[in-house]
């Protein structure tokens, strides 16, 4: 399978990029020439490292029969100094909360995203040291 993605120049440092058939616009900061109409390119790309991760996860749980309230992947990445500036460090922290949640079956999935699954975490891997954690909030069940 092949993706194929049209980004247009809208003036200025702002782009429209046709992702599936939905409008992403991407900008700079002010500061550089941009109007912040959108975010910048660099966290998109932790944006796109949570969602594939987080799909991964939420599939896996819901084969494992594995129910959770919330769940909410934090990303954050350092960047080099140096041009080109790329990412060199990236930290995920998943933090799930519910009743009883089985941590084995949660841990179990957010590894096999991280270690099978996940392209974007195997592209960005290659470039970036990725490290993750796992936070819980268990809901105490009172009788």
């Amino acid at each position: 399978m092949d993706h194929k993605v049209e980004t247009k120049w809208t003036g200025q440092m702002s782009f429209d990029s046709v992702v599936d058939g939905h409008t992403i616009t991407m900008d700079a900061n002010p500061q550089v020439g941009g109007t912040n109409k959108g975010p910048t390119p660099k966290p998109m790309l932790l944006s796109s490292l949570s969602g594939c991760t987080g799909m991964d996860i939420a599939s896996l749980l819901k084969k494992m029969r594995v129910e959770v309230d919330d769940f909410t992947i934090e990303a954050t990445g350092k960047l080099t100094e140096e041009h080109p500036k790329h990412y060199e460090k990236i930290h995920l922290v998943y933090h799930f909360s519910g009743k009883e949640l089985d941590t084995e079956k949660i841990e179990k999935a957010v590894r096999l995203s991280q270690e099978r699954y996940c392209g974007v975490s195997h592209m960005l891997g290659q470039v970036a040291k990725l490290t993750y954690e796992i936070a819980y909030q268990q809901e105490l069940i009172l009788d």
